[in-house]
């Protein structure tokens, strides 16, 4: 990574309104159409409930969907320490979807390519556009991870009670 401080997206659920924003920019960020299919964040709502989770890449340190590549389409960018997939090479085997505990990939159809949060280069549209601050990218303080984990065993709680064992 070069000189500039590492950051994280940080993400709050409890915040998170539902509202969509984040899908509509990202997927004309990077589509240039309004398609939240192709968005690289997507809101999982539980109507009955009220809850509403952004899901997308949270950038592991160890990446299982670059691990378990084919092709070896996944990489990290050097600048921005985000997950990157090189269409060119990918060849749509789903391979990396099935195996991101978090749902941080998903599939274009129609394109027969995986998509995956690249952070926008270092400056998250969706971040910029989040109406609430569900979504934030932070520098990678102490703080701060200790505040993502608690999140992700939060994200984990709440998780468990809406997937049946």
């Amino acid at each position: 990574m070069t000189s500039m401080t590492q950051k994280i997206l940080l993400i709050e659920p409890e915040k998170c309104t539902g509202c969509r924003m984040c899908e509509v920019a990202c997927s004309l960020h990077h589509e240039e159409e309004c398609s939240p299919s192709k968005s690289r964040v997507h809101i999982l709502k539980w109507e009955g409930l009220g809850v509403d989770v952004p899901m997308l890449c949270v950038q592991c340190d160890e990446p299982p969907c670059e691990a378990i590549c084919p092709v070896l389409a996944i990489h990290r960018d050097a600048e921005t320490n985000a997950i990157s997939i090189d269409h060119e090479t990918c060849i749509g085997c789903r391979m990396c979807a099935i195996a991101c505990p978090f749902g941080g990939i998903t599939l274009d159809m129609v394109g027969k390519r995986a998509l995956v949060c690249d952070l926008c280069k270092g400056d998250p549209i969706c971040v910029k556009l989040c109406p609430t601050g569900a979504l934030q990218y932070v520098p990678a303080t102490r703080a701060i991870l200790m505040k993502k984990r608690e999140a992700a065993g939060r994200l984990e709680e709440l998780m468990g009670k809406f997937v049946a064992p």
